[in-house]
């Protein structure tokens, strides 16, 4: 619609432009046609090359409006046409305020300049605009005043508009001031002769004035043959070699040769190196915008999801006897209390109460069964004490929970105006807020709980949410699925989001084996990133995409705008089963390092066991979600408290960062929301395949990969020589220097080691060089001839 309307627009100039271009030509025969001929006879002809309509749209904006001036009216609807083509130079709003500047300001000078012009155009080449307006101008400030006006106005309209330096009118206003500057303080300059010196070095300067009456001559071929050095802040400072002194002026980088002191004085004024052109200044001072490719992404409709609505869940008479019933009970334990009050939540009710002064916490702590017994609810928690809030919280399942909907906290304020790296929408807390984190401050999730407790449904509002905040360009996700029948129903925005190693059909990588060349790939990209932060002297990926997107970091040295990489496994203990500790290391090495360079880890388990969920996993997932578990001692292995073993299940769970557990009723999205939000965005335009991650090869698939020689590639002589030098045998040391893409990098790479110029891989460490001089080297090249 855009295009279209851009077409039409811009033909709707050009046909503007004719008009008025005819209406010059014609304007007197076609006046001589009664208006009314022209509106109601269809034998009555006119000139103008855009009959009837262009003559009425000329003659209404020239003559009747701005005259000459009103040429620039075209130019502005031409702009806005080209605006809505998107072509790359044209700044609309900026060109259309300098048009509209310059129609009145060229109908206002004509105007004034000739009037009427003896009934030219009917009135005059200013139009009636300029005309009445110059009338009212002279009758109030008279023709001086009215010439100091237009010439003012014309002034500024050069400066600001044309960008037209003061310098152009000869004014001179660095100049004026320094001037002023030096009548206010004379400054003497004097020199005293130095020991070992040439006589003739001494000048006097006694006041500026002598200085500013001496003859000098300025000569750009002249090159003043002394010896040079450079001062603290990189200035040229030349010294005298003979008779004679030299004064470099450090302002303006201009050297003074001083004889005596009525010799003459030459000035070497240094070249000026060859500017740009605005335009291509222009093009290269614009940041950097990582969806231009995918320029007409829609992020997906609210509306999408829906309501869930349920009726409301609040019952008065419920939260009041349930009140009653813990006075009571702990009034049976000669417990007192002085205060209890309510809140409700979507699927608990949260109880505070202050006991009475010398009440141990742990008496009412081991009264949960108790309470549980005589409110007849089951998941009672007792909170012993409430961090920062000096009460004990009893949290009572609601007998009518309510269902928290995602389209509810997509819709929120809280997310839609949250500024963080990835927003993920988790659910609602018991005083109803929603709950939103950042998974780059986590940086890594562990999701474990019981099956059927609400795990699965926790990832797709973790992905939903991540939907509708990133672009494709901004974020990649790699999702791993064991069981083969969640994560299936993202493959529709394969080639928007997903990642996978190249040559695969699916992106949802379901196979073990491929789940280790996976990670082990993660690893590589890892590796790379870390080498082009390093290079880019930037702590994280956040600083060096800002650099690369405000073009301080050159795509010729290898640097790209990097995407998130978030690592999704379904069901973590099915892969410890069948693989085995193997994928520990390159998981272990992810958790550690790869938070820094934007790629983040969730991984979900039904078994959270010590096996599954080691000290090592936990001490680098600080950021855990436990749902609901069957035992104490699951709930301590995933977060080292008890209370997993007391939720209610259905998505309730607890959330813990290091501190004390949070308790949030996931978000409930279902499938036929899935498949809906994934076809809106795979129905679009996406790239022409998955994101492709760096190629892993295992050494147990083969040794020396089998490679045609007679194929080599065009730079692998360069590539040998290079490795050579460095004596580095690294995939992204090729990639860097040359100039070349990941996976050609990784196809020279292994020629080299065909060839026997490097050694086999290593995994994330750089290949040993098997040459080690240039002699060696050109005797295996000759040998491939």
């Amino acid at each position: 619609m855009r295009f279209i309307t851009g077409i039409v627009i811009t033909g709707f100039a050009i046909y503007l432009l004719l008009a008025f271009i005819a209406y010059l030509i014609w304007w007197k025969t076609d006046q001589s046609i009664p208006g009314s001929a022209i509106v109601s006879g269809p034998e009555v002809e006119v000139r103008n090359w855009s009959g009837k309509s262009g003559y009425y749209l000329a003659k209404m904006m020239i003559s009747n409006g701005f005259g000459l001036g009103a040429f620039f009216i075209p130019m502005i609807i031409g702009s806005l046409g080209l605006y809505l083509l998107k072509f790359p130079k044209i700044k609309f709003w900026s060109l259309a305020a300098k048009f509209t500047f310059a129609t009145i300001i060229v109908s206002l000078i004509l105007s004034y300049l000739f009037g009427k012009a003896d009934g030219y155009l009917f009135g005059g080449p200013g139009g009636a605009h300029g005309y009445h307006v110059i009338n009212w101008l002279n009758a109030f400030t008279g023709k001086p005043g009215t010439a100091i006006i237009l010439i003012l106005l014309t002034l500024i309209y050069l400066i600001f508009a044309l960008k037209v330096p003061l310098s152009a009118f000869g004014i001179r206003l660095p100049a004026f001031l320094s001037f002023l500057r030096s009548k206010k303080k004379e400054t003497e300059f004097v020199t005293g002769t130095e020991t070992g010196k040439e006589p003739g070095t001494e000048f006097l300067y006694k006041d500026i004035r002598e200085r500013r009456n001496i003859d000098f001559q300025i000569d750009n071929r002249t090159k003043v043959d002394d010896s040079e050095e450079y001062d603290d802040y990189g200035k040229r400072i030349i010294i005298p070699s003979g008779t004679g002194s030299l004064i470099h002026d450090l302002d303006n980088d201009q050297t003074f040769r001083v004889k005596d002191k009525r010799a003459d004085i030459s000035v070497n004024k240094p070249e000026v190196d060859d500017l740009l052109p605005d335009e291509e200044v222009e093009k290269i001072m614009e940041n950097y915008d990582p969806r231009l490719d995918l320029s007409h992404f829609k992020f997906p409709p609210v509306s999408i999801l829906k309501e869930h609505r349920t009726i409301s869940a609040f019952d008065n008479n419920e939260v009041v006897e349930n009140k009653e019933n813990i006075i009571k009970t702990l009034g049976d334990y000669k417990i007192s209390i002085k205060h209890i009050s309510a809140t409700v939540g979507p699927t608990v009710t949260l109880y505070e109460i202050i006991p009475e002064r010398g009440v141990k916490l742990a008496r009412i702590k081991s009264l949960e069964d108790d309470i549980a017994l005589n409110l007849s609810a089951m998941g009672i928690r007792i909170i012993a004490p409430i961090p920062g809030r000096g009460t004990v919280g009893i949290e009572v399942p609601n007998k009518k929970p309510e269902i928290v909907s995602m389209r509810s906290l997509i819709s929120s304020r809280v997310f839609q105006e949250s500024k963080y790296d990835i927003a993920l929408a988790l659910g609602r807390t018991i005083t109803n807020d929603p709950y939103i984190v950042d998974l780059t401050k986590m940086p890594h999730l562990l999701v474990a709980g019981a099956t059927g407790q609400g795990k699965s449904v926790g990832l797709n509002a973790i992905i939903t949410s991540i939907l509708y905040k990133k672009h494709p360009a901004e974020l990649k996700f790699v999702l791993i699925d064991p069981k083969r029948v969640e994560l299936p129903l993202y493959s529709k925005i394969e080639r928007h989001y997903l990642a996978k190693l190249p040559g695969e059909e699916d992106a949802i990588i379901t196979d073990t084996q491929k789940v280790i060349k996976t990670l082990y790939s993660l690893c590589i990209e890892m590796d790379n990133r870390l080498e082009l932060l390093k290079a880019a002297q930037a702590r994280n990926l956040k600083e060096y995409n800002e650099k690369f997107i405000t073009r301080r970091l050159n795509p010729e040295k290898g640097h790209r705008y990097l995407p998130y990489i978030v690592l999704i496994i379904d069901e973590f203990a099915d892969l410890i089963m069948t693989a085995g500790r193997e994928i520990e290391g390159p998981l272990g090495r992810l958790a550690q390092v790869a938070r820094a360079i934007g790629i983040h880890l969730i991984i979900s388990t039904q078994r959270p066991t010590t096996n599954i969920i080691t000290g090592f996993i936990k001490a680098n997932f600080p950021t855990r979600i436990a749902f609901r578990v069957f035992s104490s001692i699951d709930s301590r292995t995933i977060l080292d408290v008890t209370g997993a073993d007391r939720l209610v299940g259905n998505g309730d769970m607890l959330i813990s960062s290091g501190a004390e557990p949070v308790r949030v009723q996931c978000a409930f999205i279902d499938t036929p929301e899935i498949e809906e939000l994934t076809e809106f965005i795979g129905s679009q335009q996406g790239y022409p395949d998955a994101m492709h991650l760096p190629e892993y090869i295992d050494d147990n698939e083969g040794g020396i990969p089998d490679v045609d020689m007679k194929k080599k590639d065009p730079m692998f002589e360069d590539a040998a020589r290079l490795v050579v030098q460095h004596q580095q045998g690294s995939t992204s040391l090729i990639q860097r220097k040359l100039s070349i893409g990941y996976n050609r990098a990784g196809r020279i790479i292994d020629q080299l080691e065909a060839a026997g110029i490097v050694g086999p891989f290593e995994g994330s460490k750089a290949r040993d060089v098997l040459c080690t001089d240039f002699i060696a080297l050109e005797q295996i090249l000759r040998s491939l001839e």
